[in-house]
């Protein structure tokens, strides 16, 4: 049974790349086979997920690539709990966005090179969640490091789309750096890059670290996070992928595996803990006060990611997963009828242009609530499964209470901005002028968004009643805990409600605002703008004031000026017009003449 499901497992893996090989004899067979490629793979990772519901040990699938007699690298396929229910839900996710993106990228010339760029950027993120070792695991990683770049700068013509994707590529270096670290110091003390060396009981805190910054860089924690907002300047379909099952969930998918190590060092524990904190309340300050549907969506995926960073503080990896697994449905939903809410009023993104769309985009509008409301944890959505599990497990800790208050307030901001979002896009009157530019008869359109609103509603219910790692024991707990979740949903829902009511009394402001939670506490400013202004007028001044002032006092004209001096001097203390001065010139002429020839002759006549 175990090598029947490693050979499914490798089958789902080898039937990705197939589209790829085609490609090589006709690109519109490409077009055509990548889509229902991805749904024959999404068929055939259930019977691994089957086989990990009744058989929860891991199994491994080993291939040795590299060896030696001290050092040893293995391609490891590894086949735990872990992939066996990520793969197929990436995959039944990456199947709705391949065929929504045939309407969305229909008119591209290079609609077949999108459809490329988006299976291999799956691929990556196969070999990511399924490799048992760091080496591989670096292969994904940098794999979705780079095809992320490739596909938010896919709109070459526009500034902003290429500034966001040289952001997404420069801040994914720098959490780059510290997975490169984290495996010389792995290597360095174990000659392994296992996640979790049997010989390495006690890791150091600076591995830890390091490994912790490639998580914030690639999962978007404070301080490196500005590049997912700004991801959102590429193709819907691409941000659908990003935002929900692929490159933003690597960072937390990377400290899920190494979770032994990390529990068994507080301090590691407790700055995932903190740092999660501030990246879920910043992160849902910022999206209250954002007009951009996308935006908004955007800064809702900073703030879900630090909450699972707050669960991997809290010690509780598996609820971290799960609410990865749960994420993924209503995210990518979300942006798929933003999408489309987008494309049928004209292009316009500004939210406070928008409403009455419950009337000629019934369904849109519907699936738009369900993922809101998912999202928010309203009770018996998918969100709900992971979300009041998390804030029942903090409610239950004694660690840093300001950390937990701060996890608290962002679930109540996030019932403020999902209501907004429900109020100002589906309510009220339309306030475009013109025309509904689409409808709802697409099956491209309708056909992915629907089967996602399904997933929305029954996946949370489906995985954590047949999942063996998420059927946890009934704890007694105060009632004001269980239902803690609940309360700060409806006093956000309350709070949305008074501050949509009291933004729809004053008129549309023409100019932008530049508050500091629309403008994202001006983080970008400061670390784009100011610093980058800063280092250009140093290097200006040193240009100016170093470089051209040497080049001008010690190599240019004032040192040959400088030079000239002594022969000046020299010649007008000749020039007087005095005999006796021209008298003692030849005389010392006629010396040196005589001196000369004399020394000539008597060094012919020794030579000679």
């Amino acid at each position: 049974m175990k090598n029947f499901a490693n050979m499914f497992l490798l089958l789902a893996l080898f039937t990705l790349a197939m589209p790829i090989i085609m490609s090589l004899m006709s690109k519109a067979l490409l077009i055509l086979k990548t889509e229902s490629t991805v749904k024959m793979t999404f068929f055939i990772s259930l019977f691994p997920l089957l086989h990990s519901m009744l058989f929860p040990e891991q199994t491994l699938c080993d291939v040795t690539l590299l060896g030696t007699s001290l050092f040893s690298i293995k391609l490891n396929f590894i086949h735990d709990q872990y992939s066996a229910i990520f793969m197929p839900i990436a995959l039944y996710v990456t199947w709705n966005i391949l065929q929504y993106s045939r309407w969305y990228m229909m008119d591209n010339p290079h609609i077949d090179k999108f459809f490329k760029y988006l299976l291999i950027f799956l691929m990556a993120m196969m070999i990511l969640i399924t490799s048992n070792n760091l080496f591989q695991f670096f292969i994904g990683w940098e794999g979705v490091g780079i095809m992320s770049f490739l596909l938010i700068g896919w709109w070459r013509g526009r500034e902003d789309t290429l500034a966001s994707a040289l952001m997404a590529i420069i801040y994914n270096r720098i959490g780059d750096l510290g997975l490169y670290i984290g495996m010389v110091w792995l290597i360095s003390k174990t000659n392994s890059l296992n996640f979790q060396p049997p010989s390495y009981t006690n890791p150091s805190l600076v591995m830890l670290i390091a490994l912790i910054l490639a998580a914030t860089g690639k999962s978007a924690q404070f301080g490196l996070h500005p590049w997912l907002p700004a991801a959102m300047e590429g193709p819907t379909p691409v941000s659908a992928l990003l935002h929900s099952s692929t490159m933003v969930v690597a960072g937390i998918f990377l400290l899920i595996r190494i979770h032994p190590l990390l529990a068994s060092n507080n301090t590691a524990l407790s700055t995932c803990l903190c740092l999660g904190a501030i990246t879920t309340f910043f992160a849902s300050l910022s999206a209250l006060s954002q007009n951009d549907i996308k935006k908004i969506i955007a800064y809702s995926t900073t703030s879900q990611l630090g909450l699972m960073m707050v669960t991997i503080g809290l010690n509780q990896p598996d609820l971290a997963f799960l609410h990865i697994c749960m994420h993924a449905f209503f995210k990518a939903m979300l942006f798929m009828c933003a999408g489309f809410i987008i494309h049928s009023l004209g292009n316009e993104q500004d939210i406070r242009k928008m409403g009455g769309l419950h009337k000629p985009l019934p369904i849109t509008s519907a699936c738009l609530t369900i993922g809101n409301m998912a999202l928010m944890g309203m009770p018996f959505l998918t969100g709900y499964y992971s979300k009041d599990a998390i804030i029942e497990t903090m409610s239950t800790s004694y660690l840093n209470s300001c950390a937990l208050l701060l996890t608290l307030m962002a679930t109540s901001f996030t019932a403020v901005y999902t209501l907004r979002i429900m109020l100002l896009v589906q309510t009220g009157h339309p306030l475009q002028n013109s025309t509904y530019l689409l409808h709802e008869n697409i099956p491209t359109i309708m056909n992915p968004i629907t089967r996602l609103a399904t997933g929305s509603i029954m996946a949370g219910w489906l995985i954590t009643k047949n999942i063996q790692m998420f059927n946890t024991p009934t704890m007694t707990m105060p009632m004001w805990i269980k239902i803690a979740a609940l309360t700060v949903t409806v006093i956000g829902l309350l709070v949305g409600l008074k501050v949509v009511c009291m933004a729809t009394k004053k008129p549309l402001k023409p100019y932008k605002t530049c508050d500091p939670t629309s403008m994202a506490a001006y983080l970008n400013y400061l670390a784009h703008r100011s610093t980058s202004k800063k280092y250009l007028k140093m290097a200006q001044k040193i240009a100016t004031h170093l470089a051209d002032t040497s080049w001008f006092e010690y190599l240019g004209p004032k040192v040959t000026a400088k030079w000239q001096k002594t022969p000046m001097r020299f010649t007008s203390l000749m020039q007087k017009g005095l005999i006796k001065i021209y008298m003692t010139s030849f005389l010392l002429t006629l010396c040196v003449m005589i001196f000369t020839i004399i020394l000539s002759m008597i060094l012919n006549f020794l030579l000679g």
